[in-house]
C-alpha cells in the first residue's frame, strides 16, 4: 500500500462526511486497482456531492471492471445528466463514446 493511500484512508476515517476526501480516496484506490473499495467510496461520494460528471465516469468504469454492467449503465446515465446540467458537452460525448 502506498503512503498516499494510507494518508487518504486516515483522512476519510477522520472526516467520514467530507465528500471530496472520499473522492480523493476513491482515486487512490483506483490507482491501486482496489476496484471494489473504490466503487464503495465513489458511491458514498456521489450520494453526498452533486458531481459534474467526472465521478460518475470513474464509478461507471469501476463497475464495468467489476463485471456489473447494469449498474455501470445506470451510473453512466446519471453522469451524462450531470454533465449536461453543468454544460460539460465534451464529457457527455465521452460517456457516449464509452458505450455504456
Amino acid at each position: 500500500m502506498t503512503d498516499r493511500l494510507d494518508t487518504m484512508r486516515a483522512m476519510a476515517a477522520r472526516q467520514p462526511n467530507n465528500a471530496l476526501v472520499r473522492f480523493g480516496l476513491a482515486n487512490e484506490l483506483l490507482k491501486a486497482n482496489l476496484l471494489e473499495e473504490a466503487a464503495t467510496e465513489l458511491a458514498a461520494y456521489l450520494a453526498a456531492y452533486d458531481d459534474e460528471g467526472n465521478g460518475w465516469l470513474r464509478y461507471a468504469d469501476a463497475l464495468t471492471a467489476l463485471g456489473r454492467p447494469d449498474e455501470a449503465r445506470a451510473a453512466c446515465q446519471k453522469g451524462m445528466e450531470a454533465a449536461a446540467r453543468y454544460g460539460h458537452g465534451s464529457m457527455v460525448q465521452e460517456f457516449e463514446e464509452r458505450g455504456y
